[in-house]
């Protein structure tokens, strides 16, 4: 019988089974060949980050999330929504210290003119600021508020200063959402927006939050669509997995998955994912030494600094990180740190 790690030898792309059955591979054959793959495909040692900042301008949120440890309803005394002038604050901060990427973020709560207006007010004070923000679920979300198509959602959006899409996606799977979010958008309504963004020339990553209640049959099955749609549009510039943080959420009881398993899924992902050029260790769910293995299985870039990560601080779990930190432990890694900006184009190299 011919083994899984045979066909990255050939370059033959893995089908479904294929898939499954790398879950089953030695676990230091699957890191070895899929930092071979990365080496290969990438031509390169680098190991990238970029200097960002999410902005939360809200926690209120009709969809309740059994996944989600953040989010309010409106009368609740610790739901906010932000000022324009207190977001420009939090832009300023960023900008100060020679940040290039902000990433607003926020319930589904407010309308079209609040984000077009967020987004015209940044951009015209901040120009050089890229805004990599909001989510294929707010897309939709406004598009069902406002009875308007999502391509001319995002038009509007794109007019108002909004250069790329953030690709939250839990698991494109509707057996699982209809049980970790049944208030969000549905699997292919996902896919219609990141088409749609492709359409009108927005790039935009992909994301998995696994962990939950899905199967690691259901993890291929979204691995095989984002693959396909990748093949289909080109939309995508990264893929981040991450595992799932179960503390102060409605699903609690789900005991968090160990590191080998969230390494395994990253080395899966590098391989399964041949047409995405990069994947992205989670440290901010993982901590910088697990991130920094995943730079051995696979992943080449370890995200941002992400100043004032708020969601997943929800749940109990809380890892700082400053330039210098990435730095480090990207050359702990054995690879090159480069800072880069949000089209992955390299700025600094720290040989």
């Amino acid at each position: 019988m011919i083994s899984p790690i045979d066909k990255v030898k050939k370059k033959e792309r893995f089908t479904f089974e294929e898939g499954i059955e790398l879950f089953e591979v030695d676990f230091l054959k699957l890191g070895i060949a899929a930092d071979r793959f990365r080496k290969e495909k990438l031509n390169h040692n680098y190991a990238g980050f970029i200097l960002d900042r999410n902005v939360t301008f809200t926690n209120i949120c009709c969809a309740k999330c059994n996944f989600c440890a953040f989010f309010r309803q409106e009368e609740e005394k610790d739901s906010f929504l932000l000022s324009i002038e207190e977001i420009l604050d939090k832009v300023s901060q960023l900008r100060d210290l020679g940040g290039t990427q902000v990433m607003l973020q926020g319930g589904l709560k407010c309308d079209l003119d609040f984000y077009k207006n967020m987004l015209k007010v940044i951009k015209a004070k901040f120009p050089d600021i890229t805004l990599h923000s909001l989510s294929p679920a707010e897309v939709f979300y406004l598009s069902r508020k406002h009875g308007m198509p999502v391509k001319e959602v995002l038009l509007e959006l794109k007019e108002a200063g909004l250069d790329s899409l953030p690709g939250a996606a839990e698991i494109l799977v509707d057996r699982v959402r209809d049980i970790v979010s049944p208030g969000k958008l549905k699997t292919e309504d996902w896919l219609s927006v990141m088409r749609n963004c492709a359409s009108i020339g927005m790039r935009s990553t992909a994301t998995m939050t696994f962990g939950m209640v899905e199967t690691r049959e259901e993890r291929i099955e979204h691995l095989l669509r984002i693959r396909d749609l990748q093949d289909e549009t080109g939309v995508f510039r990264a893929f981040i997995p991450w595992t799932f943080s179960p503390d102060n959420t409605k699903m609690s009881f789900i005991e968090r998955l160990n590191t080998e398993e969230y390494l395994r899924m990253v080395a899966i992902s590098r391989l399964f994912l041949d047409n995405f050029n990069h994947i992205q260790a989670g440290w901010v769910t993982e901590g910088l030494d697990v991130a920094s293995i995943a730079l051995s299985m696979g992943a080449d870039d370890m995200g941002g600094i992400l100043m004032e990560e708020v969601v997943v601080k929800a749940t109990g779990i809380s890892h700082r990180v400053s330039k210098e930190d990435l730095i480090k432990h990207i050359r702990q890694a054995g690879k090159i740190p480069v800072r880069r900006n949000t089209a992955y184009e390299i700025l600094e190299i720290y040989a």
